[in-house]
């Protein structure tokens, strides 16, 4: 019988738009898992760090080097349970993550199961599942994030700025296809228009953006990383909410709600999949189609407070030093751990498989009849139905664990 506690290995990705160096939280993690030969260079920027299944990047066994998946399948009625083997198989449903965000990802929204079929029989290089990818992201440093679309009232009145009058829909009625059409219309525009939109918009009083004052401020910040004349600030500033988050707080993102995370240390979790398409912050030549992206879009988010995802007190924990996310999709939730020094908590079995990732602090954890030190960096796959327990030696323990149940 294969051990149900299993220390892993992760690897963390190179991606431009990750911090540099220490500057990186998701780097500065994997280089603390002990024995895994990953290096930090100090002038390499870091993006992400996964922590699962997935093929294009998954998690190995630190002990052996064996896939964790491959441990998974040989052992799946211990390790994964029934009631998750019946609902989505032996593959772990779900991908987390830890990112480190220097400047804005792309601009993107992640099809539906039904578009994510179409696309991967259609090009299964570039689509390698046919799942969706509702996700959530865990701020763990200040967050900034453009999220979802603003109320329509509010982009209608921004479209009454003479620099984006220019872009008004024909159809004055303001339906989703409306709203489609309008979005459209700035991912097309010519480099020259963008260019020039995007300095007349910087060069307006902030009193003329009304509650959106934030819009001249980073009209310099993204030329500063993407230049003068990409789409994808039109569509963040003008079209979508923009979000800061503290530590602790969580947000949402629907399998085809469109996001660009701006900045921050965030975990993140979604469902098992990598489908993305992407339209902005990004070179031309690795955008997919307008077409496509404008027809994926749905527009069920027009509230800045509709992503937001509430902390809940976990089921789970007997001490109430366990809270828990619980996002409306069915492949995950996550728990969140955080101790001061000398606390401890305990968290009843699970009926399904998990992976626990530390991110601060130091401590205990003793399950499946051992107990081990543990500290940030530390990443274990967790088999159903083990009880666990933790106990802090530091202020700042924390430790995040991603589940199927």
């Amino acid at each position: 019988m294969v051990e149900s506690v299993i220390q892993l290995k992760c690897e963390c990705s190179n991606y431009p738009w990750g911090k540099v160096g220490e500057d990186s939280l998701a780097a500065r993690l994997c280089s603390a898992t002990p024995y895994n030969g990953f290096k930090l260079e100090k002038e390499k920027s870091y993006a992400e760090m996964w922590m699962g299944t997935y093929p294009t990047t998954p998690s190995y066994v630190l002990k052996t080097g064996e896939l964790l998946q491959d441990v998974i399948n040989a052992n799946k009625e211990q390790l994964v349970g029934k009631t998750v083997l019946d609902k989505f198989g032996a593959d772990l449903p779900f991908l987390p993550k830890i990112l480190s965000i220097q400047k804005a990802l792309p601009l993107q929204i992640h099809p539906d199961i039904e578009l994510s079929k179409k696309l991967h029989k259609e090009n299964p290089d570039q689509f390698g599942d046919t799942n969706h990818k509702p996700e959530i992201a865990v701020a763990l440093s200040f967050f900034e994030a453009f999220c979802g679309f603003k109320p329509k009232s509010d982009i209608q009145q921004l479209l009454e700025l003479e620099p984006l009058k220019q872009f008004r829909p024909k159809d004055s009625q303001w339906t989703d296809s409306t709203m489609r059409e309008l979005c459209k219309n700035m991912l097309v525009a010519p480099e020259k228009t963008v260019a020039d939109t995007l300095k007349a918009l910087g060069d307006l009083p902030k009193s003329q953006f009304g509650s959106h004052s934030h819009i001249p401020e980073l009209v310099p910040r993204l030329i500063s990383q993407y230049g003068q004349a990409d789409n994808g600030s039109l569509v963040t500033l003008i079209l979508m909410n923009f979000l800061t988050f503290q530590p602790g707080e969580a947000i949402c993102i629907p399998a085809d709600g469109i996001h660009a995370y701006l900045k921050g240390d965030i975990v993140e979790c979604m469902a098992r999949s990598d489908n993305v398409l992407n339209t902005g912050f990004c070179p031309r030549a690795d955008r997919d189609s307008v077409d496509l992206f404008v027809s994926a879009l749905t527009f069920k988010q027009h509230d800045s407070k509709k992503p937001l995802l509430d902390r809940v007190d976990s089921e789970y924990s007997t001490t109430g030093k366990t809270t828990a996310f619980k996002p409306p999709m069915g492949e995950f939730n996550m728990l969140v751990t955080q101790l001061g020094k000398g606390d401890k908590d305990t968290i009843k079995e699970i009926p399904g498989p998990s992976v626990a990732f530390m991110t601060s602090g130091g401590g205990r954890m003793t399950a499946d009849g051992k107990t081990t030190d543990i500290k940030a960096g530390y990443i274990y796959f967790i088999g159903q139905g083990v009880e666990v327990s933790y106990e802090s030696s530091s202020s700042d323990f924390a430790i995040y664990r991603a589940y199927a149940a």
